[in-house]
C-alpha cells in the first residue's frame, strides 16, 4: 500500500471526481486512475464506484476514508514536527474561517505570519456555514460567538461585542426602542446560522432572548449591516463589521439597557489531538495582531450602548 495511493483516494473522494483530484493534486487523470486501481488492489476490495456520470464512496470505501485521512495527517505532522525540531515551521495547516471576518480581519492578519514562516502551506476556507471541527478535516477553525461545544479545545483571540442597530431612517420612521420589551414590535435582521435564538441579552435574570418580527434571514454579516443601512430594520452586529459605519453616523445604536451576551473570536481544534507548534504559533501571532481590546473597537468608547 502506497502513500501516494492513499492521497489519490483521499483527493477524489472529497472532490468527488478523478480530474478534479488531478487538478488539485497537480496530477494528470491517468495517474491518479492508476493509483486508485493499485491502492485498491493493494486492500483486495473496490473503495470508489465509478460510471460515466458520476463517482461515489462504496461501503468499504466510506469505512477506509477516516482511516486514510488520519494516516495522511499523520504523516504530515511527523514532517512538520521534523522541521518544527530544526526551528522552522512548515507542512500544511488547514484553517476554516467566517467569510467577513475572513476577509476583513483574519487575511490581513494572516499575511505577515506567512510572510514569516514561508514553508507554511496554509489553506483557508471562507464559509459562513458552521462546519464540524471535531471531524478532523480542519487543524483549526476561526469563529465568532460564545463557547459552547464541549469536544472543542479552544484559544480566546480578541473578545467581540455585538451592538443592536439601525439606520436614522428605520428609527425615524419606527421609533427608537428603549428596552428588551420594545424589540418586540421591531423588524429584525437576524443572521441565519445562529438559528432563532440569535438575539441573545443578559439581563437581571439572566440569558434573555428575544424574538423580534423577521424582516430578513441571511447567514451574511455584510448583507445584515447593508440591510441596516438601506432601513430595512434593526441587525445585531459585531463591531468588527459594523464599526466604520457607526463612527461614520451611518448606523445608530440602540441602547435599550441590556447588554448582548458576550462573545468571541476563537481558535477551535478537535479534543484529543495534539495542535501542532504551527496552529500554537498561528494563535499566539492573532492574537497580538488583533489586541485586546480589539484594533476594531478603537473609537467606540463613546458609541457602544451601557
Amino acid at each position: 500500500m502506497k502513500l501516494d495511493g492513499i492521497a489519490s483516494f483521499v483527493a477524489v473522494a472529497e472532490a468527488g471526481s478523478i480530474s478534479e483530484a488531478a487538478r488539485s493534486l497537480r496530477l494528470s487523470k491517468s495517474v491518479v486512475s492508476e493509483r486508485l486501481g493499485d491502492l485498491e488492489r493493494s486492500v483486495g476490495t473496490i473503495l470508489l464506484h465509478r460510471t460515466t456520470r458520476r463517482l461515489s464512496v462504496t461501503e468499504d470505501g466510506a469505512a477506509f476514508l477516516e482511516r486514510a485521512r488520519r494516516i495522511l495527517r499523520e504523516v504530515e505532522e511527523a514532517a512538520a514536527d521534523l522541521a518544527e525540531r530544526r526551528g522552522t515551521l512548515a507542512g500544511p495547516m488547514r484553517i476554516g474561517a467566517p467569510i467577513t471576518f475572513g476577509r476583513l480581519h483574519l487575511g490581513p492578519a494572516l499575511f505577515p505570519f506567512l510572510a514569516a514562516h514561508p514553508q507554511v502551506e496554509l489553506i483557508l476556507d471562507l464559509d459562513d456555514r458552521r462546519v464540524d471541527v471535531s471531524s478532523g478535516a480542519y487543524d483549526g477553525v476561526i469563529r465568532h460567538g460564545t463557547i459552547a461545544d464541549t469536544r472543542l479545545m479552544v484559544w480566546r483571540l480578541a473578545p467581540s461585542q455585538r451592538l443592536l442597530v439601525a439606520s436614522a431612517e428605520y428609527l425615524d420612521r419606527e421609533g427608537m426602542p428603549r428596552s428588551i420589551g420594545e424589540l418586540d414590535r421591531h423588524k429584525g435582521l437576524f443572521y441565519s446560522n445562529r438559528g432563532a435564538a440569535d438575539w441573545r441579552f443578559l439581563g437581571p435574570d439572566g440569558v434573555e432572548i428575544v424574538r423580534a418580527k423577521v424582516a430578513l434571514r441571511v447567514n451574511n454579516g455584510d448583507v445584515i449591516r447593508d440591510a441596516a443601512l438601506a432601513g430595512l430594520g434593526i441587525g445585531l452586529l459585531p463591531t468588527f463589521i459594523v464599526g466604520p459605519e457607526i463612527r461614520a453616523g451611518r448606523l445608530k445604536v440602540i441602547d435599550i439597557g441590556v447588554r448582548p451576551e458576550p462573545e468571541f473570536i476563537f481558535l477551535a481544534h478537535p479534543e484529543g489531538r495534539r495542535p501542532s507548534v504551527k496552529l500554537r504559533t498561528l494563535a499566539e501571532h492573532l492574537k497580538r495582531s488583533f489586541g485586546d481590546p480589539p484594533y476594531w473597537e478603537e473609537g467606540m468608547s463613546n458609541t457602544t450602548s451601557a
